[in-house]
């Protein structure tokens, strides 16, 4: 790893290695598709089917099974059986944290009323 500094001289991150960057980059650009990220924030908030998620994130039943199968491939999101039904979840609080702070903040910035802000999404 590299020790970098920032922009005004003060002691900054070390640099990870070259394959924790590109890990990073697949999950980010996973979640750059706005379909994906409301699945990813709606299973933050508790683990749900895929008819629950396609009716919470207004999309098709089989366009959000396909995103799920996209973020469960990538270790994002995970699975169990519940009888006949197939429950997905989050299991990695790191993303559930990076989803809830970033996307919590935008719409604090969007609502500036308090009293409407998002559950669950302060850090």
């Amino acid at each position: 790893m590299t020790r970098v500094r920032d922009f005004d001289d003060r002691p900054a991150f070390d640099d990870p290695p070259a394959e924790v960057i590109a890990e990073a980059a697949g999950a980010f650009g996973l979640l750059a598709s706005s379909a994906r990220l409301h699945i990813v924030w709606a299973l933050a908030q508790g683990e749900s089917d895929v008819t629950g998620l396609a009716d919470r994130v207004g999309g098709a039943l089989p366009a959000v099974s396909q995103h799920l199968t996209k973020l469960k491939l990538a270790g994002l999101v995970r699975s169990r059986r519940e009888g006949r039904r197939q429950v997905y979840f989050v299991d990695d609080p790191d993303i559930v944290a990076v989803v809830r702070l970033l996307v919590g903040r935008l719409a604090e910035r969007a609502d500036p009323n308090p009293a409407r802000r998002l559950r669950g999404a302060g850090a």
